[in-house]
């Protein structure tokens, strides 16, 4: 594999049955129907002009990512949860009885990965704040005690949430699709063929993975938070809204230097509390679902060749 090719950096995500991943001038996803042929759906990337000068300004390009990825992502994830219904029988007389609970499932599966990230964010940050103030407002006066408490309910939570979804069947599935699609793009930047044998030697864990970005964003914030005052509930569940933004640009910074320094040792470790998140958020696939994911890998950059 040549320096160039080496240099390309991919990122995706997991869907129904299936995994997208993003290359330069198209985004593929692949789902695997009950027949076990693979079905796929291409996007061509459309790049604006202003946004991509956007997305080279640092603490910036964090932000307008998550926007661009949220957006481009819905379409796949819906592409998916179609697949899904269709596969489970569903006619179009059914269409409209059945909306509320695909639009129900497309929401609960997207919370971990892109898609929902930003309300999810907005959940996560606003009810530990209410919570803290609620239990602990009156125990102490120390702001930094505050936050560093707040910081601990939303980890309870985030990984309570995640824990118990991922009891169910179709969460557990999509779990092991994001390990698939971890393990492919680890096996990619390693330089190996990518066939199943090779890609299953691969970890399902990965530095650069939005996983990663939600803790950074917790132990960011009880940082960031701690250099404002506030004098009311309030006051403060404003200054949290307010600055989300920093937060999320600062954060998406945090990941992109952690993941330059993943070979150092030591320094390595700051990537560390992403990883053990993912240990929720991935899990081991099988054969089949890798295969799923070489397939829109390969997909996706035969479709970059021909458009570069």
């Amino acid at each position: 594999m040549s320096n160039s090719q080496q240099q390309a950096v991919y990122g995706g995500q997991a869907v129904i049955e299936g995994v997208m991943f993003a290359g330069k001038t198209v985004h593929v996803t692949a789902v695997r129907r009950k027949d076990q042929t693979i079905q796929y759906l291409e996007v061509p990337k459309k790049e604006i002009p202003w946004v991509q000068t956007l997305k080279k300004i640092p603490f910036v390009r964090g932000i307008v990512g998550i926007v661009e990825s949220s957006a481009k992502g819905a379409q796949h994830l819906n592409f998916a949860a179609e697949v899904f219904a269709e596969e489970e029988g569903e006619v179009k007389e059914e269409k409209k009885e059945s909306a509320g609970s695909r639009i129900s499932m497309i929401l609960g599966v997207a919370f971990i990965g892109v898609l929902s990230f930003l309300f999810g964010k907005f959940v996560f940050t606003l009810v530990p704040t209410a919570i803290e103030h609620a239990l602990f407002s009156r125990m102490f006066e120390n702001r930094i005690g505050h936050n560093l408490i707040e910081g601990l309910i939303k980890i309870i939570l985030l990984v309570g949430y995640i824990y118990f979804i991922s009891l169910t069947p179709m969460i557990k599935r999509l779990f092991q699709y994001h390990g698939a699609e971890h393990k492919v793009i680890s096996a990619y930047e390693a330089g190996v063929e990518l066939t199943v044998e090779n890609v299953q030697k691969f970890n399902t864990l990965h530095y650069r993975c939005g996983s990663s970005f939600i803790v950074f964003t917790v132990l960011i914030g009880v940082v960031i938070y701690s250099f404002f005052e506030y004098n009311s509930f309030v006051e403060r569940i404003v200054q949290r809204i307010v600055l989300l933004p920093l937060v999320i640009g600062v954060s998406y910074e945090a990941l992109r230097f952690t993941n330059s320094l993943r070979e150092v040792p030591v320094l390595r470790y700051l990537g560390y509390p992403g990883l053990w998140l993912q240990l929720l958020t991935t899990k081991e696939p099988d054969d089949s679902q890798v295969e799923v994911s070489i397939a829109s890998f390969n997909r996706m950059r035969e479709i970059d060749r021909q458009m570069g």
